[in-house]
């Protein structure tokens, strides 16, 4: 076997292989596609490159040899004899000769190994460096996102109901298209490790962008590239346009924004927009000077509180409460529970259980707090001395790197962005301050605390009463109520916070519950919305 591969790969290094009819016509189909995609503005100033494997239907594709294109040689003036063609593992087998001055000596491709890596980890057939106009300001209007998205997503620009979303290979006119962004390098060479990880982390994607520089694109064909490119470089060209226009490109209609502020901002910029199409000027509105986050189903899917923290402390509180129990912050936290079951034996609440008197012995206290503590945790409920000792038992699980809070990825860039803009943001959920604390400064995204301004739990009210917005309202320091921008998933809470004067979303993510049908809020599913 071993032997046969090697006659194999050594055939193909052949110089009769070499000058075979599809090795030539793989070098003459390359060129030409270099000329074309030059009258595209693609693969100017020398820029850019192509990479086509040689189609031979009697070696397996790992093993077809390579075409790829020369570096620094102008592409509208390309010919056959200008390529090198290279093994299906990337060494040269061929170069083209030297030409007189002014030509520079020749030089295979400096995208060679990143072109490498697509043929390598994708099985692609061809792949595609342009240098198109679009492929670079997309990257350009925000500058601190890791993805360029079509349809309903996270991060950066949405757009639906664009027929050329389904030329890209492995989507429909509905599904959601979402292109990787990294970071661009003084020398091509450098962005390999970056690339390959984009690769990985994006098992469905074709292509990737390169901040400021350009895009890469692959296809099972040279067809299928060329197809993918096109119809990449016309949606970016699509996106550009309509946020020069005002539109909403997340919306089927495409129709202007509501507020090209989406939430936030003076509006200068559609009315700009609207004078200059003779429309009329959207109306002034109250500017927003805070954003009010809830967490479970906004900022954080419920799973990771329902799945992960919830079962935590339930499974952690006879340790906590064991090694802890003779400290200052555990006796609050008992004198707590204490006031709280003996309020819920009087209420009658299932599962509460009397606790003995301290006296009674420390095992028998820690037992019957074991018991009540599980009960609340089963019934979800949403009282500040159970908020209170779960973030103590949390805090423990996140000191120890056993925790790690988790956020919807579009999260992180939306509180980067509010924040470089001066909008500040608080936090107001039923967790604890400290829990939500830990949750936020402890995430695969470093420590997010930084983009915060202040933590609001259950001690400033319940979160279905309209009294804690106001309390709230009155400690933000704003003018109205309305310039406070409210965003939970929990219906009851955006009736509350409504009445009390502030602007209200509801947040629809994986794993919330059902709203009620015609409930009147604006709904988003992303913070790339607001």
């Amino acid at each position: 076997m071993a032997a046969a591969m090697a006659n194999g790969a050594s055939l193909l290094a052949s110089e009769a292989y070499i000058e075979s009819k599809p090795v030539k016509d793989a070098r003459a189909l390359v060129s030409e596609l270099c000329r074309h995609f030059y009258t595209l503005g693609w693969v100017s100033g020398t820029g850019g490159s192509i990479t086509i494997k040689v189609h031979d239907d009697s070696i397996p594709k790992s093993q077809q040899l390579i075409v790829m294109s020369p570096s620094g040689v102008q592409k509208e003036r390309m010919v056959p004899e200008d390529m090198y063609v290279l093994s299906g593992s990337g060494s040269i087998l061929s170069a083209p000769s030297p030409k007189p001055y002014p030509q520079k000596p020749p030089k295979c491709t400096d995208c060679a190994p990143l072109f490498m890596k697509a043929y390598q980890t994708r099985n692609a057939g061809a792949v595609i460096h342009s240098h198109g106009m679009e492929s670079c300001l997309v990257t350009m209007i925000q500058p601190h996102s890791k993805q360029f998205r079509v349809n309903f997503t996270n991060l950066m620009f949405k757009i639906t109901h664009m027929e050329m979303i389904k030329g890209i290979q492995g989507h429909g006119y509905h599904d959601e298209l979402v292109v990787p962004i990294i970071e661009n390098t003084a020398h091509e060479g450098e962005l390999t490790e970056s690339l390959s990880q984009a690769i990985e982390a994006y098992p469905k994607t074709t292509a990737v962008l390169v901040r400021n520089h350009g895009i890469y694109v692959w296809g099972d064909s040279w067809i299928s590239a060329k197809t993918q490119a096109e119809c990449y470089h016309y949606l970016f060209d699509a996106a550009i346009k309509l946020y020069q226009l005002g539109l909403d490109w997340s919306t089927p209609s495409h129709s202007p924004f509501r507020n090209i502020r989406g939430v936030l901002g003076d509006g200068r910029h559609v009315n700009g927009v609207a004078k200059a199409l003779g429309l009329s000027e959207a109306p002034p509105e109250s500017p927003r000077h805070a954003i009010l986050l809830d967490i479970e189903g906004t900022t954080t899917p419920i799973s990771f509180v329902a799945d992960v923290l919830f079962p935590y402390a339930r499974d952690n509180v006879k340790n906590h409460l064991e090694a802890t129990y003779d400290t200052e912050e555990t006796k609050d936290d008992i004198k707590l529970l204490r006031a709280q079951v003996e309020d819920d034996l009087q209420q009658g609440v299932v599962g509460s259980l009397p606790i003995p008197p301290d006296d009674a012995g420390k095992d028998e206290v820690i037992a019957a707090l074991v018991a009540n503590v599980e009960a609340m945790i089963k019934a979800d409920r949403k009282i500040t001395a159970l908020k209170q000792l779960q973030g103590h038992i949390w805090r423990t699980g996140f000191e120890s790197n056993q925790l790690q809070g988790v956020f919807f990825e579009d999260v992180p860039e939306a509180l980067e962005r509010w924040h470089s803009v001066g909008i500040k943001v608080y936090i107001y959920s039923s967790g604890s301050r400290e829990a939500q604390r830990l949750i936020f400064g402890n995430t695969a995204y470093g420590d997010l605390r930084k983009y915060l301004c202040g933590f609001f739990d259950t001690a400033v009210g319940n979160k279905r009463e309209t009294r804690s917005y106001l309390e709230i309202w009155q400690s933000l320091g704003v003018d109205k109520p309305s310039q406070i921008l409210f965003v939970t998933d929990v219906y009851h809470e955006s009736v509350a916070a409504k009445a009390a004067g502030l602007d209200v979303v509801i947040s629809v993510r994986p794993g919330n519950g059902p709203l009620p049908e015609n409930h009147g809020f604006k709904t988003i599913s992303s913070f790339s919305e607001i």
